[in-house]
């Protein structure tokens, strides 16, 4: 009799301690599910065509009469800006900025240059229409026939653009995405698991660079995203 009471005081702490036990297990094994994760990265790449251009027009002319110089810039300005915009460049894409006037006297190292003074006009066109500028470009003979030679300035250089990078933003993030999806599931699969949830996803930046040096109107976006996923077993 005394032995069936201390199995019926013992029976619920020996069931107790054998719940706790699996439940430990089980927790345990939970843990351990959780700290197994894989931290890939996913690429998208695109090349898209430049939206925007700013071409600086450069005209230099030397002299020692400024008056003369001066109408000579004039001259000068009213063949280029004739040479936009019949060419089909609005009067809103053209900004012509103040003649720069170098005067030799005037400096403290004067050099032995033959003349006085040196004008610099820059006439500016901004503009979408990036494909009709390239085409004008290659017209500068036009205006060389007219007496207007463009100087070549590296302080002065074309610069192309891409604006609308918003409008690829989220199919370019989806790619990434499922980039680094497929590597996930390519090292789960070389691991002999399964790719469970995301823990953690981050996007890098957005960056837009030059194709290459010839033809900086063709831009290349990129972007990487990183994201971690937890591993289960098959």
């Amino acid at each position: 009799m005394d032995t069936l009471k201390k199995a019926l005081v013992t029976l619920p702490l020996a069931l107790g301690l054998v719940a706790l036990g699996w439940f430990l297990y089980a927790g345990i094994g939970r843990i351990a599910q959780k700290d197994r994760q894989v931290v890939v990265r996913g690429l998208a790449e695109r090349e898209v065509m430049a939206d925007k251009v700013t071409w600086p027009l450069v005209i230099k002319t030397v002299g020692n009469d400024l008056q003369e110089l001066y109408n000579e810039v004039s001259r000068k300005n009213s063949v280029v800006v004739s040479f936009l915009k019949s060419n089909g460049i609005t009067e809103e894409e053209i900004s012509v900025s103040a003649p720069q006037v170098f005067d030799k006297d005037a400096q403290t190292y004067r050099n032995d240059a033959p003349y006085r003074y040196n004008v610099t006009q820059v006439i500016t066109v901004a503009s979408g229409q990036v494909e009709k500028v390239n085409s004008l470009m290659r017209s500068q003979m036009e205006l060389m026939k007219k007496g207007v030679t463009l100087n070549q300035d590296y302080e002065y250089r074309t610069v192309y653009e891409y604006t609308s990078l918003n409008d690829i933003k989220p199919e370019m993030i989806a790619q990434a995405t499922r980039s680094a999806r497929e590597a996930a599931d390519k090292f789960a699969q070389d691991s002999h698991s399964k790719v469970g949830s995301i823990k953690t996803a981050s996007q890098g930046q957005f960056s837009i660079t030059d194709r290459d040096s010839f033809t900086p109107w063709i831009k290349n976006v990129r972007v990487v995203t990183t994201v971690t996923y937890y591993l289960q077993d098959r």
